[in-house]
């Protein structure tokens, strides 16, 4: 029996066509800057998003954790929504390597409102952290892979402009934002001081993310990153794939959302499954486990029928759709998990 993979769009591995790519990319001293195909990346990536410059760092967690650092000094207070990335899944890093005191707003779709903002603002005396930085997620991942509304968007910023707050995105997956919602790449990022960008979840690279802002920010971003350790030498082979992710494979984002929402609406009549249609925006899906199970007994049904899926909570299990997961595939998966919960 396949296994058929559905844990993350970070599973996904790079074509005949990327590889060679890799193979082919002239090569330099990065850290030296002197990798042409890393520059290349970085110009390319910074157009596409209307920003004046950008730097490739192995990871979304470092392009995130690193603009936080360029942005803040310790003591400062970070406001993010309670079940963002940044504070979830990157190890405690706003506090171990940026000493930020972290505020956890709570929301229903992982967008957090110009008002939650404005309230959340300290005021400015002796006795409180001065809040400067905000931080927001497009896509979110543990909301479903939700596209926050760009309205609200735009409405946080003119609060962050009232307050002189630093506005950082997580757009680790801002590439499905970006088909999901038709609005550029230009526009999604337009209102952000900084943003963290993932090549190898959904566009299918093997390895690489960036961090995009003004000149001046990149520069002090570059230095942070010799200082995590995330300097690479002749990474131009894994720029090449990303080069090559971003002209190839994003188009094929818009297969990956149809075939969540077609397996969310074949998941959705099952007894034991309870999913909201009208929050499938992309290509993740996070079931409600209903009935008398768990997310941790549904998860090892799954992996008896040899499907990958990861429970996010008691009682919930995500499904996540990539580049290399066909419709045949999601039929196959319907097929044996109607077989147990028919």
């Amino acid at each position: 029996m396949k296994f058929i993979d559905l844990r993350s769009d970070t599973v996904t591995k790079p074509s005949d066509a990327m590889k060679k790519a890799m193979c082919d990319a002239e090569l330099g001293d990065d850290v030296l800057g002197d990798d042409p195909t890393v520059t290349q990346l970085e110009k390319f990536t910074a157009n596409l998003f209307n920003k004046e410059a950008a730097l490739f760092v192995p990871s979304g967690t470092m392009g995130n954790q690193i603009c936080l650092k360029a942005h803040t000094q310790p003591g400062w207070e970070l406001l993010c929504e309670r079940e963002c990335h940044v504070v979830n899944y990157e190890v405690g890093g706003p506090a171990v390597h940026s000493q930020l005191l972290v505020n956890l707003l709570t929301t229903d779709h992982g967008m957090i409102s110009a008002e939650q903002i404005r309230s959340s603002v300290r005021p400015v005396n002796i006795h409180c952290p001065l809040t400067k930085i905000v931080s927001l997620e497009n896509t979110h991942n543990r909301h479903g892979g939700t596209v926050i509304p760009h309205d609200e968007v735009l409405r946080v910023k003119e609060v962050c402009d009232e307050f002189s707050l630093i506005y950082h995105l997580d757009g680790a997956r801002i590439w499905n934002a970006h088909i999901a919602s038709g609005l550029s790449l230009a526009e999604l990022s337009a209102p952000y001081d900084s943003l963290s960008v993932c090549l190898s979840k959904g566009l299918g690279a093997p390895v690489g993310s960036l961090a995009l802002g003004t000149e001046e920010f990149i520069e002090k971003c570059r230095r942070e990153r010799k200082l995590f350790g995330g300097g690479m030498r002749q990474s131009g082979m894994l720029a090449a794939a990303d080069l090559f992710a971003i002209e190839q494979n994003m188009s094929k984002l818009e297969i990956d959302h149809a075939n969540a929402y077609y397996l969310a609406e074949k998941l959705n009549p099952l007894e034991n499954f309870e999913i909201d249609l009208e929050w499938i925006h992309t290509n993740i899906i996070i079931a409600n486990i209903v009935g008398n199970e768990n997310s941790q007994s549904v998860f090892e049904k799954f992996t008896e029928l040899q499907i990958g899926a990861i429970p996010t909570s008691p009682t919930k299990i995500r499904f996540v759709t990539h580049l290399d997961i066909s419709k045949k595939d999601i039929d196959e998966v319907v097929e044996r998990v109607v077989s147990v919960y028919s």
